[in-house]
Formats: C-alpha cells, structure tokens, sequence
C-alpha cells in the first residue's frame, strides 16, 4: 500500500499551478498595499518612471514575437532570455520600487518573485520542453533571465504588432501609466 500524501505535500506539488492562477489578482492586490505604503518625492518618481519605460519597451518586444503553444519563441528579445516578459516585469518592479520609496514594498516584491513567479517561470519551462524538443538545445544556450550579449543563433521571426494587440500587452503600458498617476496624486495630495 502506498503512503498518502497529506494536504500539505499535495499543495506543495501543485503549488506552481496555485501560482499561475494567483498571480494576477495577487497583482491587482498588491497595486493597493503599493500605493497605501509609498512614500514618492519628486526624485523618486521620475527616477521610477524612466527604468519602468526599458521593462515596458522589453515585454512589448517579447510580445510581439510570442505565438504561445505554436512554435518556440527564439527571436527578439527572446534570442538573448528565455523569459523577456518576466525580465520586463522585473524591471519595471525595480521602476516602481524606486518610484515608491520603500524598503516595504520592495521587500514585499522579492517574497512574491520568489514564491510565485519564479514557480510559474520553472512550470512554463517545464511545459515548453514537453511541447517543444528544441527547447533542450535553446535553454542549454540562452539564460533564464539574465540576458548575454551574444544572441541566440537559431533564431528566426519578425516582431508583429498583431501578435502584441492578441496578448493586449498595451495593458501593461496603461496599468503603469495609471499606478503613476496614481503615485503622483499622492505625492501632490501629500505636498500640499
């Protein structure tokens, strides 16, 4: 007779897939707690802003390269990481990081890069070298984040703007855009 996994063990397996669904509306969340616990001057927010526009500029590039679940991503930025969109998160995390000024919050964004978008990464790689046996080859080459200078030989496709409108990822310009806003409301409301 085979051991029963507890509750535990089984959330523990499953907990990539918990992470994948959560992730989202953990964001959404988060968007609260980041603006009650900002603490923005005028420095801070354009020095904020102007690191989020490279993270905005890289996962519109990864975007408008993705054709997910039909062919392996390896060109664009795609040719240099294996995860632009992540790395583009990233760093537009670190933008509203500095824009925020606080220890908290950046505290707060390693705990969910750690517990849950690091999970999410290894699953969807997971997933990719199911689906996709050329996969082995591009991971052994091209990092996970980190990007290398040197770019991905094999690597083929153009950017298409219709690939970027299919995954709406101008939501993510128009989420940034509205977080600052809403960062420089409190700065003004706080000033006065």
């Amino acid at each position: 007779m085979l051991p029963r996994k507890s509750c535990w063990g089984n959330a523990v397996a499953s907990w990539p897939e918990i992470a994948r669904r959560i992730r989202v509306p953990t964001g959404f969340a988060f968007a609260l707690v980041y603006w009650w616990l900002a603490k923005p001057d005028w420095a801070s927010w354009l020095w904020g802003a102007l690191v989020i526009l490279p993270g905005l500029g890289i996962r519109a590039l990864a975007s408008g390269h993705l054709e997910k679940n039909q062919r392996l991503a390896t060109a664009g930025p795609y040719a240099y990481t294996r995860n632009p969109l992540y790395l583009g998160s990233i760093i537009i995390a670190l933008g509203f990081t500095i824009a925020a000024r606080s220890l908290s919050i950046a505290g707060i964004l390693l705990i969910l890069f750690f517990t849950i978008y690091l999970p999410v990464i290894q699953a969807e790689e997971s997933d990719l070298l199911e689906r996709f046996p050329e996969f082995l080859d591009y991971r052994r080459e091209v990092p996970r984040l980190i990007p290398r200078l040197r770019r991905y030989p094999r690597n083929s496709g153009a950017f298409s703007w219709q690939l970027y409108l299919k995954h709406r990822e101008y939501n993510a310009a128009v989420g940034s855009l509205a977080m600052l806003a809403a960062l420089l409301a409190k700065l003004l409301w706080t000033s006065s």
